[in-house]
């Protein structure tokens, strides 16, 4: 389209993807191709410096995310005679003309980008193998939008900002929406691996760089050839995700992902500060045992509070949460957004060991869920039905690549989203070469479940590791010498981990009647911040009553189509009184609330 066409609505897009003061943003235009992009970036982060050109200046490349490339990349390039810089992501146009026919196959990490070859006539619109960092898209009649968040595209076309009913019961009853879709009617999500290839300003060819039958028809190894296949690219990997312009700080939990980084990485003393999240009642076991593992390692380590200033902010913390995400995780991460706040004032980089459970274990970490509470209508109970059949059709198959390549993307992604607002969070867990190997497991190395024998790989590779880490107990009480004390130290901890989660989410109705009889004694903090740092049930009851009434007392709530109006009252009353728990359905329907009143009512 012509410029005077598009810039205005390339620059109210940008506009919409400026959340912080310390972005920079900019814009880029190739009016012969018909394309019109724009960015926002961290400030001094890996994709801060676009567009990057090749030296003939007929390649551009605007790139979003990190690449974590091998050591050796950057010296090959220059031996052919690319001028490549230290730090940053030049060197990463200088991959395509290398290998333009596979591009981006060879990259690694989490990223999109837009690529344009004046000398072939094209553009492509590209994402990592996994999709985590998102391209939402829309095909109008006069052009193909594509955006980093659904928002930006809403700015420019207000007549999308309608729901999608299926989508919208696959968010209530499995947390994220499903294949692609998203909440709005017309906005799809760019598949995982794609790289769409457009000529003068239309799409040409869907393309597919990697598929997952590529790692799923593997050889499975043997469990011994396994572990050191699987040791040989975590610790030849690992330090790339230290590397950069940037400081990087660990977050470290009690359990075994972020041990195992910590047992290889061996940082020099007081290098990496390190942190935990905490909570406001006693330190939980992932701050207790976390301590103890920065100290061993000669590192600092704080404990980054969620307690009374959170609560009072609540409002502002959930209402950006649901924004920030385009209503892609609900209310109950905003403690998430919050700390990450915290986090960022430490180091620009998070590392992490998220998704090492469920890329190592392959544990599922979402299932539907099914509300008894009568607030939603029959035609709406019908769409949570469908989410659910929907749901069981794809958990047929690999089951690593349901989690690797659909758990991931779509319902680990609002977290993601949530932390990469405020700062660069990494985990070499989802680095190729590891996930790659672990579809070579045989089947006596899967481990699904959250619990772990003291000969799992985990643990021996945190053995080879650092011996001393390995003696080190963890929040579930691995690690420590197998004997009497130790027995009985497991079995509380489960008891106090499983009692928490009762005294939460959990907690059955009758229960509920039985504890509000015995209200005085608060017998809940006996349990709860012993495993974790926020707690909503009571949050809810108590410190934010007046919000939770307030919003879902509101004849806007009442009034949604959805809503069975009387049910939805007698579940506000009866959790703000005590005497039961619907701590799941008031996050549901406060998050749809705001869904609408920061999304589909602003048309």
């Amino acid at each position: 389209m012509p410029r005077e066409w598009a810039e205005p609505q390339l620059l109210r897009m940008v506009e919409a993807l400026r959340h912080e003061s310390f972005y920079v943003t900019g814009t880029w235009t190739d009016e012969p191709t018909g394309v019109y992009v724009g960015w926002s970036a961290r400030k001094g982060s890996f994709s801060d410096g676009a567009p990057l050109y090749n030296e003939r200046k007929d390649t551009a490349l605007i790139f979003s995310g990190e690449e974590y490339p091998d050591p050796a990349t950057a010296c090959r390039l220059r031996k052919r005679g690319h001028a490549v810089e230290k730090d940053g992501p030049g060197y990463l146009v200088h991959l395509y003309e290398e290998e333009d026919s596979t591009f981006p196959a060879g990259l690694n990490g989490q990223f999109h980008g837009l690529l344009t070859d004046r000398m072939r006539g094209v553009a492509i619109l590209f994402n990592d193998r996994y999709g985590m960092n998102r391209i939402y898209y829309h095909r109008s009649k006069e052009a193909f939008y594509f955006a980093a968040e659904a928002k930006a595209i809403l700015a420019v076309r207000p007549e999308l900002r309608r729901a999608n009913p299926r989508a919208l019961g696959e968010f209530v009853a499995c947390g994220c929406v499903l294949e692609n879709r998203t909440l709005f009617d017309g906005i799809e999500v760019l598949p995982a691996a794609s790289a769409w290839v457009f000529r003068h300003g239309s799409l040409e060819c869907e393309r597919a760089y990697f598929q997952p039958q590529e790692w799923e028809n593997q050889a499975p190894l043997d469990p011994e050839s396994y572990y050191l296949e699987l040791r040989e690219a975590f610790t030849r990997n690992l330090p790339r995700y230290f590397n950069g312009r940037e400081r990087v700080g660990m977050s470290l939990t009690g359990g075994l992902d972020t041990r195992m980084i910590m047992a290889w990485h061996r940082p020099a003393p007081g290098s990496l500060p390190c942190y935990t999240f905490g909570g406001m009642i006693r330190d939980c076991q992932d701050a207790v045992v976390a301590r103890k593992v920065a100290k061993l390692c000669g590192q600092s380590h704080v404990i980054i509070p969620v307690g009374k200033e959170f609560l009072s902010r609540f409002p502002k913390y959930a209402e950006r949460t649901v924004y920030l995400t385009d209503a892609c995780v609900d209310v109950s991460c905003s403690p998430v957004l919050y700390a990450n706040e915290r986090a960022a004032e430490i180091a620009p980089v998070r590392m992490t060991g998220n998704y090492g459970g469920e890329i190592l274990r392959r544990l599922v970490a979402f299932k539907p869920w099914t509300p008894n509470s009568g607030i939603f209508n029959p035609d709406f109970i019908s769409q949570l039905n469908a989410a659910r059949v929907t749901y069981t059709e794809l958990l047929k198959g690999h089951g690593l690549s349901f989690v690797a390549f659909k758990q991931v993307p779509w319902h680990h992604w609002g977290l993601h989203a949530l932390e990469q607002a405020q700062l660069a969070p990494r985990s070499p867990y989802l680095d190729n070469d590891v996930v790659r190997t672990t579809f070579r497991a045989p089947d006596s190395s899967i481990v699904t479940s959250s619990i772990f024998e003291d000969n799992d790989d985990c643990v021996r590779l945190i053995a080879e590791g650092s011996p001393e880490l390995r003696k080190l107990r963890t929040d579930r009480a691995l690690g420590s010498p197998p004997n009497l004390s130790t027995a009985i130290l497991r079995r509380y901890l489960e008891f106090t981990f499983k009692a928490e989660y009762a005294y939460d989410y959990g907690m059955p109705q009758w229960v509920a009647q039985v504890d509000h009889l015995f209200s005085a004694f608060r017998f809940e903090r006996l349990f709860l911040g012993r495993h974790k740092y926020y707690h909503f049930r009571v949050w809810y009851r108590d410190q934010l009553s007046e919000y939770v009434r307030e919003m879902l007392l509101d004849s806007r709530t009442l009034s949604r189509p959805y809503i069975q109006p009387k049910a939805l009252e007698n579940m506000v009353f009866g959790h703000l009184k005590g005497n039961r728990n619907y701590t799941t359905e008031i996050h549901k329907v406060l998050t749809l609330e705001l869904l609408h009143r920061t999304f589909l009512d602003a048309r």
